[in-house]
């Protein structure tokens, strides 16, 4: 399990929020709302390791996250930011291929083993075609897939995506959003951010609210996604759609 307990978070200097409750099992899909500005990529980044704790605590299996090295860090924890272009020009297959570098060393030569990996990982995003094309030469949502595919490739226990489906065109949220649930399926614990209470509603186990630093609510998704809480977490007026299918949250 990734837990966390009383996590107050933030920079030398500056304090983000405080308080944070956090408990992502192997199996579960874990969604993080809120509005911008509110905490979430730095929540983000406390959690991987990036930024130190001002408070409280991170544990990795029981084990506090600062007593793990940053390789034996990234052997269990992927990490997927978001809106990244790349400065160098990589190839797409050499992009996911980094992934493979937790487990072989930043300088050592990729084997064959991890190339196959790499390319089972671009296959299952529908993204192979893009192998060799340049990553700046491709989409933004393109480039987005490609570096899903790098934290499948790293092959961790846990994967943790800042809004994954931000660039993404509806037909790929959709893969993504499903290729979440999948990983979880396969027994992977999964956290990922977004704007849209649907995304949670639809793909998440459980939710967590915040908004200013701190948490408005915490807990599966169908006791914490109700219309006050989700009217407080973005301040605006938010409706409730019903159908025998499911529910959809909108903007009044």
């Amino acid at each position: 399990m990734l837990a966390a307990h009383e996590l107050a978070i933030g920079y030398p200097g500056r304090a983000v929020g405080r308080g944070f409750p956090l408990a992502l099992q192997p199996g579960r899909v874990l969604a993080l709302l809120g509005p911008n500005g509110g905490g979430k990529t730095t929540l983000l980044k406390t959690l991987l390791g990036l930024l130190k704790p001002q408070g409280g605590s991170v544990a990795l299996d029981d084990r506090p996250l600062a007593s793990f090295g940053a390789a034996e860090r990234a052997r269990r924890l992927a990490y997927v930011p978001q809106g990244h272009a790349g400065a160098f020009a990589f190839t797409i297959a050499d992009l996911v291929l980094m992934g493979r570098t937790a487990h072989a060393g930043l300088f050592a030569r990729p084997g064959a083993h991890d190339r196959e990996i790499a390319a089972a990982a671009l296959a299952r995003m529908g993204i192979d075609h893009l192998a060799q094309r340049p990553a700046p030469q491709v989409s933004g949502g393109e480039r987005q897939l490609a570096l899903i595919a790098r934290a499948l490739a790293q092959q961790a226990a846990f994967v943790i995506l800042d809004e994954p489906t931000a660039s993404l065109d509806f037909g790929n949220q959709g893969r993504v959003l499903r290729e979440l649930r999948r990983l979880a399926g396969e027994g992977l614990g999964v956290l990922f951010t977004t704007h849209d209470p649907n995304h949670a509603s639809r793909h998440a186990d459980d939710a967590l609210l915040i908004r200013d630093g701190r948490t408005l609510a915490s807990g599966p998704v169908h006791e914490v996604l109700q219309l006050p809480l989700l009217q407080q977490l973005y301040a605006a007026p938010v409706v409730q759609l019903r159908a025998a299918e499911g529910q959809a949250f909108l903007p009044a």
